[in-house]
């Protein structure tokens, strides 16, 4: 294993790793004005959201790591404040990536991308108008973690207002995750991109507490035959199949395994096992332990 030390390993290495490690992270695209009001775009994945209540998105310019220069952004909302946060789709990556050029503080990125700036209603920087999403927002705090090249600068914000496109909306006017689109950053010069074939779901537990994989069978853990993401897919069940369920799922989903290895126990469980992981692999927990317990039934 590599092990680094952070204390004598120098930026930019130190900084590559940090953004291989840690990904994929939600690009904003800050947009923000000087004191004349001249107008800035520029895109950061060292961001997010930290607060519901108040609402709350923070993110970090920082320094230019060969000139260890401040960023446009930092420096405007330090006169102005105020900033607009807007979320990247996959329908701008290379508008994107190009307001990353290090233009001088004159030069309007709006202009240079082609993106389209319209007016906020409660701030002075203009909103994105191809984001899905717009939120304005106060500048509330700002927080220099550093002095050097690739040093950091907290942006606190507090979100004011939101606007969201109607077609990234579903029925139920909230934001349907496989409309919107996103993008991510990744290290080097990878992105990702999460659209239908690459989303997953799993249901939170904000409510119920899993059994956990202590309450797991021994013999099952002991197996060899399941991962340690597995276990814990299947300690993530709030509490076991009842025996009528099991017999019942028994008798109408595994059948045919039973009577061609009724002879073969050891065969038989591992036949089970196999049953039993297609079924976490397509999310049908429940079923998986119906057919896990199927065994000793």
């Amino acid at each position: 294993m590599l092990t680094i030390d952070t204390s004598v390993t120098k930026n930019p290495k130190l900084h590559h790793y940090l953004l291989g490690a840690v990904g994929p992270r939600p690009i904003c695209f800050a947009s923000t004005v000087d004191i004349d009001g001249n107008r800035n775009i520029a895109p950061f994945s060292f961001f997010n959201v930290f607060s519901s209540n108040p609402p709350i998105a923070v993110f970090s310019p920082a320094r230019s790591g060969r000139t260890g220069e401040q960023k446009d952004t930092l420096l405007n909302v330090l006169d102005v404040p105020e900033v607009v946060i807007n979320i990247v789709n996959y329908d701008m990556v290379h508008q994107m990536s190009l307001a990353s050029s290090p233009y001088g503080a004159d030069i309007d990125e709006f202009v240079k991308t082609g993106l389209t700036p319209i007016d906020s209603e409660m701030i002075r920087p203009a909103r994105i108008a191809e984001c899905p999403v717009q939120m304005e927002c106060k500048v509330t705090e700002v927080k220099s973690l550093g002095e050097g090249g690739g040093a950091g600068n907290l942006i606190i914000c507090e979100v004011l207002k939101i606007h969201i496109k109607d077609e990234v909306l579903d029925e139920n006017q909230m934001i349907d995750q496989k409309k919107i689109d996103l993008v991510a950053r990744m290290g080097g010069n990878w992105y990702c991109r999460a659209d239908q074939n690459s989303m997953f779901e799993i249901a939170k537990p904000i409510t119920t507490c899993g059994v956990g994989v202590d309450s797991i069978p021994k013999e099952i853990i002991e197996s060899g035959n399941f991962s340690p993401n597995e276990l814990g897919q299947l300690g993530n069940i709030e509490q076991f199949p009842d025996e009528t369920e099991v017999n019942d799922y028994k008798l109408l989903e595994l059948s045919e395994i039973f009577m061609e290895y009724e002879d073969d126990a050891v065969t038989l469980e591992l036949e089970l096992h196999k049953k039993a992981k297609l079924l976490l692999l397509e999310g049908n927990r429940d079923e998986a332990w119906k057919t896990l317990l199927a065994f000793n039934n």
